[in-house]
């Protein structure tokens, strides 16, 4: 069996821990398996696609569109000896773009998948959406791309409910559209023997898409919202850190934290996804706005606090039953206080890990009867 896996990168590390988690739960389950993923161009991991044994897809793909340049003209027997296949040999494509359908990205991501699904489905080519973020879908282009995407989808999975009204009320409730969390939970992390953690201890998560994905005012307000955090958690003797997830621009907004405070702060920019999940896990607390660390927080029982961009924040907490775990960018210094003091008072802390425990197990054992329900159409 030849499994394609779409929407992921290296670049960023909670589509990375995505990936790693797709591979680790087919191999258990189908060892001889065969994968692939096609990359941006952009996107420069050759080494850790063959660290992974992948196939290599004869196209490339931008803008969420695939290209192929005539691979069906090279031998089957030379595409085979170099691992390269083409894209009518793939059995099953799985979609973890983890939030690309939706107003707030454009229109591009959805038309493009639109258009290729379609042809999938020509070729019998099993289609399933991994669990992720979607909506909302106000612009009739955009309506009509994913309709089509519904229609040729084997299995759909919305990672929480205000993602699956926003695609039931466009398509209506389906039976191969369901409910389950983000399946990442079910990896273990791995952290690294050197790691400090009594110099990091409190974990401090930026996002960029905070300032270029909110209004003026929120993207104002975001950096000395960080600041503000970071001051009263040394203040607290709490040990602050910084822990990139994606990239240059958060690696930025790192060092413009530590250059306003004036005071020099761990910034941990790790290369390898388990490393930070394995790193997240053994904080004292989180303050984050990228939505994996925080799953990679929640679901190893660490406090932590969101400050989001989409639905999809307010959603994940609800579901760790941590409503209270979100925490408004423009919320006052003494706000700030009381909802790091939760998070360092030892009474609290254990309510609220206890709480985070207990909701973990149900959402694992969700991602477990949504892999099920996968293999159920694979074998």
């Amino acid at each position: 069996m030849l499994i394609e896996i779409r929407g992921v990168s290296f670049k960023n590390k909670g589509s990375e821990l995505m990936l790693r988690s797709i591979v680790t739960k087919l191999r258990e389950k189908i060892p001889n398996i065969n994968l692939l993923m096609v990359n941006p161009l952009t996107d420069s991991i050759c080494s850790k696609r063959v660290d992974l044994g992948f196939h290599r897809k004869l196209c490339f793909q931008i803008y969420g569109s695939q290209w192929g340049f005539g691979g069906a003209l090279i031998p089957k027997a030379l595409r085979q000896k170099y691992h390269m296949v083409l894209d009518s040999e793939v059995d099953v494509v799985l979609d973890a773009s983890g939030f690309a359908y939706s107003d707030q990205w454009g229109t591009r991501a959805t038309i493009a998948a639109s258009k290729v699904i379609r042809k999938w489905k020509e070729q019998k080519t099993k289609v399933i959406l991994m669990p992720q973020a979607f909506g909302p879908f106000t612009g009739k282009k955009i309506q009509s791309a994913f309709k089509i995407i519904v229609e040729n989808s084997d299995l759909i999975f919305a990672r929480d409910q205000h993602s699956y009204k926003h695609v039931t009320q466009l398509v209506g409730k389906r039976e191969h559209i369901r409910i389950a969390p983000d399946f990442t939970n079910l990896i273990n992390g791995d952290l690294s023997h050197d790691f400090d953690m009594d110099s990091n201890r409190f974990c401090i998560i930026p996002n960029y898409r905070m300032i270029d994905k909110t209004i003026n005012e929120e993207r104002d307000l975001y950096i000395p919202f960080l600041i503000n955090c970071v001051k009263y958690l040394y203040e607290k003797g709490a040990n602050p850190f910084i822990l990139i997830h994606e990239g240059d621009k958060d690696l930025w907004i790192g060092k413009e934290i530590e250059k306003r405070i004036g005071q020099k702060i761990n910034i941990i920019h790790e290369s390898n996804a388990l490393k930070i999940k394995g790193i997240i896990g053994v904080s004292e607390g989180v303050i984050g706005s990228r939505f994996h660390g925080l799953v990679s927080a929640l679901s190893q029982g660490i406090p932590a606090l969101a400050a989001g961009w989409s639905h999809k924040y307010e959603m994940l907490f609800e579901d760790y039953g941590f409503p209270d775990g979100i925490l408004m960018v423009k919320s006052s210094y003494h706000e700030i206080q009381q909802k790091i003091d939760m998070l360092l008072s030892n009474i609290e802390k254990q309510k609220i890990k206890k709480k985070l425990i207990d909701q973990g197990i149900i959402q694992k054992q969700l991602s477990s009867i949504m892999w099920d329900t996968i293999f159920n159409q694979l074998l």
